[in-house]
């Protein structure tokens, strides 16, 4: 069975792809053809941050191309840094402000505050981001790395003062667990521990799943093996860090297993699993070829069934 390649989000105006081409590898122009065949495969929703420094390419290219019409420019601030957490309604401002000016744009059409900080009441984050939705800045807004109980509390606040809530909340989830965070204050949904998180968002309406790291930094690349798991090549980055622990080899082994009977790649299988869960879910990828973009869609094509999701949990 086929997946939906596109959703609706309360306050973005245009259809959003499932699949959410992420902008990381991308520092200039030369990132121009690969932003044109992930639209041309049907992904029509790019994801940048105030942090990552690249606004102005993505926005270089909207330019170019003169799509904007055709495309959902997701964005991220509010990140913590050297001068303090950074999520307070100042903070918010300033990079709306300066994500607006680098992207060369008059709205945003997914806004995304890249971290939280708890000790900050949900009150006033909610109604600066109301204003600037209000203003035509932003569009859909919500919270990565938040918490499913901040975001509740966030929802209920919109709820009780006739204000929009978060449309959206983004995680980290995919089929292996993180035996370490790769960043600080990272919120992840996979595994047992993140189960009442999956069940709470799978009853939310109105409320969608942007999924970060769906292939565990590489992990579910297809690369790793347990025949070179202990190669010096994943001695340096996160991968070994965080992902190599013998379930996760396990699960692994698994991926493989049902990638064979169904003639699917380990990426495809990784992203069918998380794609094939209850709910309203989105994820965002990183392919940096044009035939991986194209195997990335091809999983949308793919829903694993519950026994094959419980085999892969190792239920």
């Amino acid at each position: 069975m086929s997946q939906s390649k596109f959703g609706n989000i309360p306050g973005c105006t245009k259809p959003v792809s499932r699949l959410i081409q992420g902008t990381t590898m991308a520092r200039n122009e030369s990132a121009y053809p690969l932003f044109d065949a992930a639209l041309e495969n049907g992904i029509n929703t790019f994801d940048t941050a105030q942090v990552y420094g690249n606004e102005g390419v993505l926005g270089g290219w909207i330019a170019a191309r003169n799509n904007h019409d055709k495309v959902n420019i997701l964005t991220k601030g509010a990140h913590h840094n050297a001068d303090g957490r950074r999520v307070t309604p100042k903070d918010i401002d300033t990079d709306v402000e300066g994500s607006l000016q680098k992207l060369g744009v008059e709205h945003i059409d997914i806004y995304i505050l890249h971290r939280d900080d708890p000790s900050v009441p949900v009150g006033p984050i909610v109604e600066v981001l109301n204003k600037h939705q209000k203003a035509g800045n932003i569009g859909a807004f919500g919270g990565s790395n938040w918490t499913h109980t901040r975001i509740k509390e966030a929802n209920e606040y919109a709820a009780a003062n006739g204000l929009v809530p978060f449309a959206i909340s983004n995680p980290n989830f995919s089929v292996v667990d993180m035996v370490e965070e790769p960043w600080s204050e990272c919120v992840s949904i996979a595994g047992t521990q993140g189960r009442e998180a999956r069940e709470w968002y799978a009853a939310q309406k109105d409320l969608v799943l942007f999924t970060w790291s769906t292939l565990a930094g590489g992990f579910l690349s297809g690369r790793v093996t347990r025949e070179n798991k202990d190669s010096d090549e994943w001695n340096s980055g996160l991968v070994k860090r965080c992902y190599f622990s013998d379930d996760n080899f396990t699960r692994l082994d698994r991926v493989r297993e049902i990638g064979a009977k169904k003639g699917l790649s380990v990426p495809q299988v990784a992203l069918a699993y998380v794609l094939s869960q209850p709910g309203n879910i989105h994820t965002l990828i990183a392919p940096v070829t044009p035939d991986e973009i194209a195997q990335n869609v091809a999983a949308l094509d793919v829903t694993l069934t519950a026994d094959e999701i419980a085999y892969l949990e190792l239920r």
